[in-house]
């Protein structure tokens, strides 16, 4: 009596949701998955607190549960928003690529220059973006590779402001954060290895203000820049 009871319980409630388990954790590897965001590194384009949807098969086919790519379409873009593991410690972060292979990169008193040609900056007022922030804070209105994104600029807590021109590596990528003097990126730890990249973030899912415990219902399903 108890073997029945055990063998009905593992045929209609455990296998179907192991099988379940299986499926989405299959779809979540290979096919889409999200990025919980606990820092500001990419404000004012990502807050805290937002869920980011990565869309893994943006640039390949990978093994599920794996890095091993199956098939490549393309290569990440110059503007994208990629999801990675950090050459530094191994965490999955959120950052905008800002360099491809071969492209020559510099950076002089904020302004970015990709192939010598400067990324555009137009001057933003900060208080268009509805954040409580200090007055240190500056933004702009910053295009690279066709992307018209905000970025941020802290003038009291200047990060690298400035660094000597380098040339991306072959298989790899030089990734910053929008909020430029507040964002561990390549700057610090270095390029990024194609094959560390995950996917591209594509938009908001769904976001929470934990100050205050409440959803963001404006920033829910939106495209990012």
């Amino acid at each position: 009596m108890k073997k029945d009871r055990l063998a009905t319980i593992w045929r209609e409630w455990v296998k179907p949701l192991l099988v379940v388990g299986f499926v989405l954790g299959t779809l979540r590897s290979a096919v889409a998955d999200w990025n919980d965001v606990p820092t500001g590194s990419m404000r004012p384009t990502i807050l805290e607190g937002d869920r980011v949807f990565v869309n893994k098969l943006a640039y390949d086919l990978k093994v599920p549960f794996t890095l091993l790519r199956v098939r490549e379409w393309r290569d990440p873009a110059r503007g994208e928003v990629v999801v990675f593991f950090s050459p530094h410690d191994g965490k999955r972060l959120v950052k905008r690529v800002i360099g491809t292979p071969g492209d020559r990169v510099e950076m002089r008193d904020r302004m970015l220059y990709v192939n010598g040609a400067v990324a555009h900056q137009e001057p933003v007022d900060v208080a268009s973006f509805d954040l409580a922030l200090p007055r240190s804070v500056v933004a702009a209105t910053e295009v690279i590779g066709g992307h018209r994104h905000p970025v941020f600029g802290n003038l009291d807590r200047p990060s690298m402001t400035s660094f000597e021109a380098v040339v991306v590596p072959p298989g790899s990528y030089l990734v910053m954060g929008d909020n430029r003097d507040n964002s561990f990126d390549s700057r610090f730890f270095g390029f990024v290895s194609r094959d560390a990249i995950v996917g591209q973030a594509t938009a908001v899912a769904m976001s929470v203000d934990w100050d205050h415990f409440r959803p963001r219902w404006n920033r829910f399903f939106t495209r990012l820049p």
